[in-house]
């Protein structure tokens, strides 16, 4: 069996969770146990004064705190909601060290009684970007193996930074291999662990291809061109200010939550531009529907390098055409998608793409991002799981 711990839910927020997609395809041939986001008492106390959603009843052991999931796919999987832990991020290091033992410990508690009840006895771990839980679990689950399944640069994520950046340091040479989801990310991690392999983010393809079907003949009044995804200080705001301002007959859409306040100060003036809330996943084929071209026109800088985003296939998926900054090594899309690194070249590179409507390119992107669906990302992450197990048998035999 497969034991998943990292720190996002299994259920709600706006965007498709790479974790989730990846444990979803794994749970047709693998008994899947995933440890539910850890919530901490100062969550618990703002969920009952109602300031925020939290599954109370579980938290409090009034519900069931495993369940099973049934999923799209035939399969299932399991979901574990861990009692609550002490808020301990914010603290000095020695404190939250001495802690974050205290609330590991109540996570193996928690996780040996589901191995019983499920009778998993050398389950393979998958650490999702939790390295901080990660240390002090390492040996306690009587585990055949460890992954760490690194997707973002944990020395640059605001919140994880603080600690996350030393704890990896020490987690990584103590793991049996890393998964990261970018080759810039591989690199950068295979220095302290050799066995370091890259499996990139996926599609749900079925679910974003609808957008084809979707898709009027008659032309819109206006061409559109959209973002889908949070738009925070990775956004290249002067670049996309430019654009706006020299093509004020098209619109611009985002459809995500706006975390740079700057983003709306200056753009909100333009009538050309708006800004949708974010939608359930499910929502988002028939707003892709509506675009003419889709953009990653983000900043150029050592966090944005070792990104591979989820939304590229997601664009791709639903045929349209994509322009984005050299932001990161996209050798893969060479051909598929225009790159572009000035406002200028920027603009120009989208009045080519709305006018990019052959079926053919169209196909192109498509086929792309079915090659690259969760599926086959699946497959690949399997390999890496496949050799480590028989390493631990041949090791233990």
């Amino acid at each position: 069996g497969i034991i998943c711990i990292g720190q996002t839910a299994w259920e709600g927020g706006p965007f498709q969770k790479a974790v989730v997609q990846l444990m979803t395809e794994l749970s047709a041939r693998h008994r899947v146990v995933f440890v539910d986001y850890q919530y901490t008492i100062k969550d618990l106390a703002q969920g009952l004064l109602g300031r925020s959603e939290v599954p109370i009843r579980p938290l409090l052991h009034a519900g069931e705190s495993l369940t099973t999931q049934k999923l799209a796919n035939g399969s299932e999987t399991y979901t574990w909601q861990p009692p609550p832990m002490l808020p301990i991020n914010w603290l000095p290091n020695v404190l939250h060290d001495r802690l974050v033992t205290w609330n590991a410990n109540r996570l193996v508690k928690g996780l040996r009684k589901v191995m019983g009840k499920l009778g998993i006895k050398h389950p393979l771990v998958i650490n999702a970007f939790n390295p901080v839980f990660g240390v002090p679990m390492l040996h306690q689950l009587n585990e055949c193996a460890t992954i760490y399944y690194c997707f973002d640069e944990i020395t640059l994520s605001p919140w994880m930074s603080r600690h996350g950046g030393r704890f990896e340091k020490a987690y990584l040479p103590q793991v049996n291999a890393v998964v990261t989801t970018s080759e810039t990310l591989r690199r950068a991690k295979e220095v302290l662990q050799p066995n370091a392999y890259c499996v990139k983010n996926g599609v749900n393809f079925d679910l974003f291809n609808h957008a084809r079907q979707l898709v009027t003949n008659q032309p819109p009044a206006r061409p559109v061109v959209g973002y889908l995804g949070t738009a925070d200080d990775r956004i290249d705001l002067p670049l996309v200010k430019h654009c706006v301002q020299t093509m004020p007959d098209v619109d611009f859409v985002f459809v995500g939550n706006v975390n740079e306040p700057a983003i709306l100060q200056q753009l909100t003036p333009y009538p050309n531009v708006r800004f949708e809330p974010a939608r359930p996943v499910n929502d988002l084929p028939p707003l892709l529907a509506q675009m003419n071209v889709a953009i990653i026109p983000f900043v150029c800088n050592p966090h944005t390098y070792t990104i591979y985003p989820l939304k590229i296939n997601e664009y791709l998926a639903a045929g349209l055409p994509v322009v984005a900054t050299p932001f990161s090594l996209l050798d893969d899309f060479t051909g598929v998608i225009e790159l572009a690194d000035s406002p200028t070249a920027f603009a120009n590179a989208l009045r080519t793409a709305l006018a990019d409507t052959s079926s053919e390119r169209i196909a192109q992107r498509v086929a792309m991002a079915q090659g690259n669906s969760w599926a086959r990302r699946s497959e690949e992450f399997e390999t890496v799981l496949d050799r480590l197990v028989l390493h631990a048998v041949s090791a233990g035999s």
